[in-house]
This record gives structure tokens, sequence and C-alpha cells, in this order.
């Protein structure tokens, strides 16, 4: 029995829209991330999952510890929850959310924010100022993992920390440090350029040149990452150094100076993960929509299916259409608000009522969209997951 029987056979009492997940191929996933972060603890990014009961489970697998949240208000909701060891991965401008976490002894023990500049921590001495009692708030410095050359003129790697130099993080680390109700812990240092972005793609040419500007960085980074971590511990004794993401765990961890790695994506393994040499994961989280028309030969329509992933807008954003293989987008309508023509010799075996499987081109964004996972198990569905919106939460 193929995927696509499968699901139909499982999900047949349902009614599309819907969203699964395939926990065969999460086991899978999962163990895959561990083997390659070789020993070194995976935090894992709440962003890239969005559901609390499977990140109760993820944290469950040996070799999964602590979690990346996005935001302070949804720390604060975890944590009340029962979830320890959260680390903010940006920073926060929530007045409210900083006056609850100053003032809530437990949520400060298990949380903590990230700052990259003298000013995030300015404002929080005016937000907290008139908190009592007020607890210790613990930070995370962050820093640029960006890759930049040719004098400045080109650059990869997300815009995040100001912070690129030891100088500069040693300077924000003692003024940390001289700051009362303040802890620096640990240090987060994300590499885009190199974990987020596929190193085999359709384009050979752009492939070789992906794979030769990660290799300088990578270079580049682990003696600056190395320097700054020195430095730092120099004014701050650091419970953890962060770096990576699903693309680059395997490299990541070689580096000395990082304790562990964040990691999310891969458990689900979205579109945007095909693209990778190192590792190939397994389609886990995908989400069906009905065949509600026929409108001429070779094309059928689904309803809704406009879920476009967040980033540079393009054809990499649009979900997948990926079981029945073959079917493709109307170039003049695309994927669509409320119905999305698809084209190909798939669509002439398709009726109405018939299952369109999709897969996201991220990960945690596709639990926006839907309240439930329905969670499969070879050809049956054995339980569900609420997401982050079926439990009410949205963060964003």
């Amino acid at each position: 029995m193929d995927d696509r029987q499968r699901y139909d056979r499982a999900t047949a009492s349902l009614e599309p829209p819907f969203a699964i997940l395939d926990l065969a191929a999460l086991r899978a996933n999962a163990e895959s991330m561990v083997r390659r972060a070789a020993g070194k603890p995976i935090r894992v990014a709440t962003k890239s999952i969005r559901s609390r009961p499977l990140l109760d489970q993820v944290l469950a697998i040996d070799g999964f510890q602590g979690l990346l949240a996005f935001t302070l208000p949804e720390a604060l909701w975890l944590a009340s929850q029962g979830c320890t060891d959260i680390v903010v991965a940006y920073p926060t401008a929530d007045r409210q959310a900083l006056a609850e976490l100053a003032a809530d002894a437990t949520a400060a023990r298990q949380i903590t924010v990230t700052v990259d500049s003298a000013e995030h921590l300015a404002y929080m001495d005016h937000a907290l100022a008139g908190v009592r009692p007020r607890h210790e708030i613990k930070l995370c410095l962050d820093i640029d993992a960006g890759f930049v050359t040719l004098g400045g003129r080109f650059r990869a790697g997300a815009l995040r920390s100001p912070v690129r130099d030891t100088a500069q993080a040693a300077e924000l680390a003692a003024d940390i440090a001289k700051r009362p109700g303040y802890r620096l812990t640990g240090l987060l240092a994300y590499e885009a350029q190199i974990a987020g972005v596929g190193d085999a793609p359709p384009s050979a040419l752009y492939g070789r040149a992906v794979r030769l500007m990660q290799t300088l960085s990578a270079r580049e980074l682990v003696l600056r990452r190395g320097r700054i971590v020195n430095a730092v511990r120099q004014v701050a004794d650091l419970e953890f150094v962060n770096g990576g993401g699903t693309g680059s765990i395997e490299r990541t961890v070689r580096e000395k100076a990082v304790t562990e790695v964040a990691a999310g994506s891969g458990l689900f393994h979205p579109r945007l993960f095909d693209f990778y040499r190192g590792f190939t994961g397994r389609p886990a989280a995908m989400f069906a929509l009905p065949v509600v028309r026929r409108p001429a030969p070779g094309t059928v329509t689904v309803l809704g299916g406009g879920y476009i992933a967040s980033g540079p807008a393009g054809h990499g954003r649009v979900p997948q259409p990926y079981l029945p293989a073959g079917l493709r987008y109307s170039p003049d309508e695309g994927a669509g608000e409320v119905q999305t023509p698809l084209t190909g010799q798939a669509a002439e075996d398709l009726r109405i009522g018939d299952r369109v499987w999709f897969r996201h081109a991220k990960a945690g964004e596709l639990c926006e969209r839907f309240d439930t996972l329905h969670l499969v198990d070879g050809d049956t569905v054995v339980g569900t997951a609420p997401t982050y919106r079926g439990e009410g939460m949205t963060f964003l």
C-alpha cells in the first residue's frame, strides 16, 4: 500500500480540509536528527512545531532537551503548562509579558530572554521599574552569524543581531554583568545561510554557489564564534551556547564552542528541506484538500490552498501538491484563497470528493491554519494533537 492509499484509508471518516502527522515519519526524522547531533542536545524550535502535546512527545526522546520559543508570551504560557528550560529566540518589546516574567519566580527560573543591544536592557529597565517583587531575569546574548565578504558588499544570512565581533559581544556582556536583576546565561548564533538554505537546489550552478558560500561561511564562523564565546565567558558563566538548525546539525556540533543545536523543522520535514545533500528526511506533516470542481479536461479544482509560507515571495513558498504525484498549479491562479486549480495527467483520474495531499513549504506555519493534527500510524488515525490555534493560543 502506497502513502496515498494509507492516508486516504486512515482518514476516510474525516472531511477535508484537515492536517495529519505521520508518526512513523516523525520518529524516523527525530532519530536521524539525534544521530546527526552526535551526542550534543537538540533544543526544539517551537515555531516549527506549534503543538504542545507534540513538543512533549519530542522532548521525551533521548537527545532532545529544552525549547527555543519565538515570543515571550508563548514562553510564559508554555512555562505555565509545565514546560521547562525555555529560551526565547527573539528579543521582546512586550512590557506586559516582561512584567509577568519578572513577577513570577517559577517563570523566571525556566525562561531565558534574548537581547542584542544595550537598548534592549534600557527598555527592560523601564518596563520593569514598578514590578515588585522583581525576580532575576536570565538573558541570552544573540550574535550575528551571517556571512559577510567583499568588504561588506555581499552578505548571506538573516538580519538579526548587530553584535558581530568579539569586542561588541564582550562589551554587552560586561554591561549586563553590571546591571542588577539580570544574569547572562546563554549565547545564541543562528547561521541561517547554512542551516536554512538547501545546498542541493534544482539549479546545479546555483547549488555550487551555495556550497561555496556555506563552506566559506562555516570556516569564518567557527573562528569568530569561538573567539566570542571565549570572551563572553570571561565575564559570564554561560550555561549554553546555541547554534545551527535542521540543515546544519552535523556541521555545527563539530564546533567545540557550541554546546547545543537548535532544530525543529526536520521533525516535520517540509518541502524546503528536500534540497540538502547531507540528510534525507521523510515528509511527516501534510494537509488534505477536497476536489470540488472539474472545470476542464486535465484540470481539477480543490477547496482553499493558499497557505503561503513566510519569506521572500516566490514559487518556493507555495505548498507542494504532493499526492497524487504529477499535479501542478495553474500559472494564472496559483494557490488560491478559496480555490486552487491543479493540472496534469493525475487530474484525469480525480473525481469530486477525492483528496489531494499537500506539503507546506515550511514547518510550523501549517499549524496556524489548522486547530488539530490527526496522528496517523500505518493506515490508522491513532489520536489527535491540538495545535496552538486549537488551544486558543496565537502569539504572532
